[in-house]
């Protein structure tokens, strides 16, 4: 038997509320199925389970919130005997199905509230009460999303803790984007790769000649990781960003990273995201490509350790063989955790990525 818990969903999560389960007691899983939706800061966040195995019990109720780490369930692996019925269930508050629905829809926690019915029960009209009588925030705190706040929260970590270090390096882009327009002249509107799709393709394809920078700083040591899942900064309507992450960027053609990106941007900005892709990041890009910004000095969001950002594209004077012509050109930063690796390994990784987009 194990229990299946409240994961971490970014350095800025402290805790989440159960909105819905997806199985029951009884029910097959297996790895990477979801299981239920709890809301967050970030929205509505499907959780996906990391073992095969039986439901055997739900912990979590409908409407808690619940810390990280916290019992959401617990599993039976697969090829073992179900618990006998003579062992009792584990005790938890008594919570009316109407009660829960309604804490749910007004946004009440649970564990606030005092039961009034039997046994210490809560009930609709105990939810109704805490719901009329909220407790007052401060001025400051009200005009505060919550997205800003979690976004501050990790941003403060970052600051406090790792020591980044910064390069840039000026990239050549007339080839790349000459590829690219001749790419998109052959296909339809709706299958034209943007300018991301590159330097996604890119930065993957630089992190295989550079691995240091990919992977997480955990137990005091860097943890390298064999994929490359590189979360993509995007930009919601009511301000603030998301940076879920896509998966196996390596191993994937320019149409399967260009086919991400369409799946994705909409259910960021629909807040609907799964657990896998806040989670599993092993290094962020964020691109400011259509803004009058250059330069995109990123703060490593944690517990990563490097971050690179990429401002817009800009004709200028350039020098090669000792002939002066007009280039389109990018900037490309580097931040990285200068414990976990250096200059010299940042200056190798920004060389391998002008490389990459010299021949996408």
């Amino acid at each position: 038997m194990s229990d299946f818990t409240m994961p971490s969903l970014g350095a800025d999560m402290a805790a989440a509320t159960m909105m819905r389960w997806r199985v029951k007691p009884g029910d097959g899983v297996k790895r990477g199925d979801v299981v239920a939706e709890v809301e967050t800061d970030k929205g509505l966040i499907e959780i996906e389970i990391f073992e095969d195995g039986t439901v055997e019990e739900l912990v979590a109720g409908i409407g808690e919130k619940l810390p990280v780490g916290a019992v959401l369930a617990r599993i039976r692996e697969s090829g073992t005997a179900p618990l006998p019925a003579v062992i009792p269930a584990v005790q938890r508050r008594r919570v009316s199905p109407l009660a829960r629905k309604i804490a749910a829809e007004l946004g009440v926690e649970l564990s606030g509230i005092e039961g009034s019915g039997p046994g210490g029960a809560i009930e609709k009209a105990d939810v109704e009460r805490a719901a009329s009588h909220p407790v007052e925030a401060s001025a400051e705190e009200a005009g505060t999303a919550p997205l800003r706040r979690a976004i501050a929260a990790a941003m403060e970590k970052s600051n406090r803790e790792i020591p980044h270090y910064h390069l840039d390096a000026t990239i050549d882009m007339t080839s790349a984007l000459a590829w690219l327009a001749r790419e998109n002249e052959l296909r339809v509107i709706q299958a034209r790769l943007l300018p991301a799709v590159l330097l996604l393709k890119a930065v993957a394809g630089a992190l295989r000649v550079e691995p240091d920078l990919n992977g997480v700083w955990r137990d005091g040591r860097l943890q390298r990781s064999e994929r490359i899942h590189i979360n993509f900064a995007i930009a919601l309507r009511g301000g603030g960003l998301i940076t879920p992450a896509i998966h196996d960027v390596d191993r994937k053609s320019h149409d399967e990273i260009m086919a991400d990106l369409n799946d994705l941007v909409p259910r960021v900005r629909a807040g609907r995201l799964r657990s896998s892709e806040l989670t599993e990041g092993t290094i962020t890009v964020t691109h400011l490509g259509e803004s009058v910004v250059e330069r995109v000095w990123g703060v490593i969001y944690p517990p990563q350790v490097a971050i690179v950002g990429f401002g817009r594209v800009a004709e200028q004077p350039w020098a090669e063989n000792g002939m002066l012509g007009v280039r389109q050109v990018l900037c490309a930063t580097l931040a990285g955790d200068h414990r976990a690796s250096d200059g010299r390994v940042g200056a190798r990784f920004l060389d391998a990525l002008n490389q990459q987009l010299q021949k996408p």
